[in-house]
């Protein structure tokens, strides 16, 4: 265990040991809940999932922008007695920070796109003709709402830590240097950790005239945009904010050339930085492309180019040969993956809405595989995948005993610390960053609480958190973002999106003569009348 205040095996606290309350001392805040989430200092040993812990009536010390202590009982009264101030969050469950590896800084995915057949989604893919000569939809300050909105959202949505994803549909081809600077602007405005690259691609999906699908390549859109993150890196090291990361996020891994995946894996060396690329996310669209196109599998890709290593984030990692869709058996990219100490995000409200189910969580980590949790949806709602993950693997392993809801959990904070490389994220313990979120179990609509995390995942969702702490900074409290005028916030971002809604029918490859129109792309539930 890190130096500091620690919980010994009977729930005492060492107070002498961690200088609670020595004169010089950075500022000190206890946070006091009914039901906290800690790291266990008695080990793994006879844990569902190694290293967590369940304390009632329990506190966490805060100094700057570290946990300095965590304990129950007269413990944890002992610890607010010492502190500058004691913030008490009642009937809450309190646990470390969600990190979202997917987290969507965007209005529009999903909830236009999930709902339709084959032919009606390919009429929402960019048209050859208008991949030839794209536009920005959103105006630069436009554009800047989308992302105070969607990183807002996360905050709302107990999130403390993202790794937000791109929005190149709108775009003139991909993200740029400057969007990320002003997200990276906004996310230490707002106090969310960010891990931030922009995205870049050589080439989009499109839909041509016949109604056939392809690949539209624009090589030197791809380099500038690759420059433009190489770039990045650089401003960020700059800035040298603790709360932003720079990392590196090629699209869709069979838009980007080989050439650009290995200069993204030379670049990642030589800085250390991570990669997060889509990979595994599509048969026909991805697997058969690479296959027709580029004799190789999506892990072959990548293993060619040099980014199968500890440094890889692969967002999604469903369609492996596991997946009844591809061999249906364990042919061995779980273990190259394991070895590569590659991480996966794992996406289950969007494998839910999509309907491209990860095949089985529980292969995943029997073959030691790190996995994390990502919204990739709106809401960005992490206890609803969580719930959501849970009920796909009772139903894969045909056992209700199989839920495997520790597992989940532990995805959403120590998976993502992992896969991030950052062990002081994702726990609650000495030493650890003072990144926490609470859920408030208070509300009658809960309901009964026997064990909090099953009552917030079967009754409570996201929308639950009522306070997060970032870096020691309250960042959310009484489910308010401090300085944020909501109402405004929503009206601009409905205003957003009433745009990006707008300028679908232009790309429409299938449009009927005279043009689609915003009705027939997205018809009602219900006639309206």
């Amino acid at each position: 265990m890190s130096a500091g205040v620690g919980v010994t095996a009977g729930g005492a606290v060492d107070v002498a040991a961690s200088g609670v309350g020595a004169g010089g001392a950075a500022r000190s805040v206890a946070l006091r809940a009914s039901h906290v989430i800690a790291a266990d200092p008695a080990g793994p040993t006879g844990a569902v999932t190694p290293g967590l812990v369940e304390l009632r009536d329990a506190v966490v010390l805060v100094r700057g922008d570290r946990i300095a202590g965590v304990g129950a009982g007269a413990a944890g009264a002992a610890l607010a007695a010492a502190a500058d101030e004691v913030i008490d969050l009642g009937e809450s469950l309190l646990m470390p920070g969600l990190i979202d590896l997917e987290g969507l800084v965007d209005i529009d995915h999903l909830l236009l796109d999930s709902w339709w057949s084959p032919e009606h989604e390919a009429r929402l893919e960019w048209s050859e003709a208008y991949a030839r000569d794209p536009r920005e939809v959103l105006t630069p300050d436009e554009r800047a709402t989308l992302r105070r909105y969607g990183l807002a959202q996360l905050l709302l949505h107990g999130i403390t830590t993202a790794m937000p994803i791109a929005t190149e549909v709108h775009g003139a081809w991909a993200e740029t240097h400057d969007d990320l600077l002003d997200t990276a602007r906004t996310a230490s405005e707002l106090g969310i950790r960010v891990f931030l690259g922009p995205s870049y691609r050589s080439g989009v999906h499109v839909t041509r005239a016949d109604g056939t699908h392809g690949i539209h390549w624009d090589e030197a859109r791809g380099e500038a945009a690759f420059a433009g993150a190489a770039r990045f890196l650089d401003t960020v090291a700059q800035l040298a904010d603790p709360l932003v990361t720079g990392v590196l996020v090629p699209c869709r891994v069979e838009t980007v050339s080989d050439e650009l995946l290995r200069r993204t894996a030379e670049l990642s060396a030589a800085r250390n930085a991570l990669v997060r690329v889509h990979a595994t996310q599509g048969l026909d669209s991805e697997i058969g492309v690479l296959a027709r196109e580029r004799g190789t599998t999506p892990l072959g890709l990548l293993e060619r180019t040099g980014l199968l290593n500890e440094r890889l984030i692969l967002a999604h990692g469903v369609y492996l040969d596991v997946h009844p869709d591809v061999h249906g058996e364990d042919r061995g990219d779980l273990a190259t993956l394991a070895a590569a100490g590659a991480a996966i995000v794992h996406c289950p409200v969007t494998n839910a809405r999509y309907a491209f189910w990860l095949e089985r969580l529980s292969q995943y980590l029997d073959a030691g595989v790190t996995v994390a949790l990502g919204t990739d949806s709106f809401p960005p709602d992490l206890i609803r995948a969580i719930d959501t993950g849970v009920q796909l693997a009772k139903a894969q392993h045909g056992d209700l005993g199989r839920g495997m809801l520790a597992e989940y959990v532990a995805a959403a904070t120590l998976g993502g610390a992992a896969a991030l490389r950052r062990t002081d994220l994702g726990r609650i313990e000495p030493g650890a960053q003072a990144d926490v979120v609470a859920f408030s179990l208070a509300d009658l609509r809960m309901g009964a609480i026997d064990d909090p995390i099953r009552t917030l995942t079967l009754a409570g969702t996201g929308r639950d958190a009522h306070f997060s702490m970032v870096a020691g900074r309250v960042v959310l409290r009484d489910g308010a973002l401090p300085g944020v005028d909501a109402a405004a916030l929503r009206a601009a971002g409905q205003r957003v999106f009433e745009k990006l809604r707008a300028a679908y029918p232009e790309r429409d490859a299938l449009a009927p003569a005279g043009g689609s129109t915003e009705a027939e792309l997205f018809p009602p539930v219900f006639p309206r009348g």
